[in-house]
């Protein structure tokens, strides 16, 4: 099952399978579901393209072998770093090692860019999410970001801070 860099074609598939996996009914198939904490959608179609003609930006997917798109990561080059969001995998193929995969490709994808820190941001009470990462190699920086509320990326009446994650490559 390949993984390959997402094109502008594959927006509304990503946009799908993003938000199947993050938000709704259909999430809470899988254990990364932010359903409990956040209504609303995680990303829109035209945010999606934004991201895909952005230079800055590689948006990795992962296919089966049907073509479908089942897990993708969003990957930008920021001056400390590359940055890791929207790790995603379908919520009923969870635990198939597809995440780890998708985490391999962005270092390789770091190695190519000549960047020696992937970090990323995770909500704080994800006890289980920040697990998966630090058994991956990832360590929390001890700084923390407020969630951005009102923003495009979800609605919540609760305080969410977000805590910053780095691994070096």
């Amino acid at each position: 099952m390949p993984i390959n860099k997402a094109t502008l074609t594959d927006a509304a598939e990503l946009t799908r399978l993003i938000n199947s996996a993050y938000r709704g009914e259909s999430s809470k198939k899988g254990w990364t579901t932010e359903a409990n904490l956040l209504t609303g959608i995680r990303i829109d179609e035209p945010t999606m393209a934004e991201y895909l003609e952005d230079p800055k930006v590689t948006m990795l997917k992962y296919t089966n072998d049907e073509g479908k798109i089942i897990g993708c990561v969003y990957l930008e080059l920021r001056e400390q770093g590359l940055y890791l969001g929207m790790l995603t995998v379908s919520p009923v193929l969870q635990t198939n090692g597809i995440g780890r995969q998708m985490l391999h490709e962005a270092e390789i994808v770091a190695n190519q860019l000549k960047c020696n820190i992937i970090f990323m941001t995770v909500i704080t009470t994800r006890r289980e999410l920040i697990s998966w990462y630090e058994r991956r190699g990832y360590r929390n920086t001890g700084r923390t970001v407020p969630f951005p509320h009102g923003s495009k990326f979800g609605e919540t009446d609760q305080k969410i801070e977000l805590a910053v994650f780095e691994k070096e490559v």
